[in-house]
C-alpha cells in the first residue's frame, strides 16, 4: 500500500516536481495549490503526511498545521514544512505552529526521503503500540 502524502504548494513547478518525485518513489501524492484546497483534501481523506509550503501567496500555510493540531483525529499526522525561510527563528515559529520538521528550499531529496520515512515509521509505531496504563 502506498503512503498518502498531501503536497501543499502554490508554485505549480514546485508542486509538480514534488508530486512527480513522490510518485517515482512509491508514495501517493495529492496536490493542493492553496489553503482552501488543502483543508478540503484533509477533510476528504486523511493524509499520512503533509508537505506544507509555509508561504502560500497571501496565506500563511502554518494555519493548516495549527488547525490539524487542534483536531483530535488529525493531531497525529506529521506535517513537514517545506520553505525558503530557513532562519532559526522561522523554524521555531513553524515548530510552534505544529510542524514536526522543516526542510529548506531548494529541496534536498535525500533529506526529504529520510524525513518522510522517519515520520511514517513514528506514526506506524504509535498506532500499533500498546495502550498506556493509567
Amino acid at each position: 500500500m502506498k503512503h498518502r502524502v498531501l503536497v501543499v504548494e502554490d508554485n505549480p513547478f514546485g508542486r509538480e516536481m514534488l508530486c512527480d518525485w513522490l510518485d517515482l518513489n512509491g508514495f501517493e501524492a495529492e496536490p493542493a495549490s492553496n489553503l482552501r484546497d488543502a483543508f478540503a483534501a484533509v477533510r476528504r481523506e486523511q493524509p499520512e503526511v503533509v508537505l506544507l509550503d509555509v508561504q502560500l501567496g497571501n496565506d500563511d500555510g502554518l494555519s493548516l498545521a495549527a488547525w490539524m493540531r487542534q483536531d483530535e483525529s488529525l493531531c497525529h499526522v506529521p506535517v513537514i514544512a517545506v520553505t525558503a525561510h530557513a532562519m532559526v527563528a522561522e523554524q521555531e515559529r513553524m515548530m510552534q505552529a505544529g510542524c514536526n520538521a522543516c526542510i529548506s528550499k531548494p529541496i534536498e531529496f535525500g533529506l526529504l526521503e529520510s524525513q518522510l520515512r522517519k515520520w511514517l515509521a513514528a506514526t506506524s509505531a504509535e498506532s500499533i503500540s500498546l495502550p498506556r496504563e493509567t
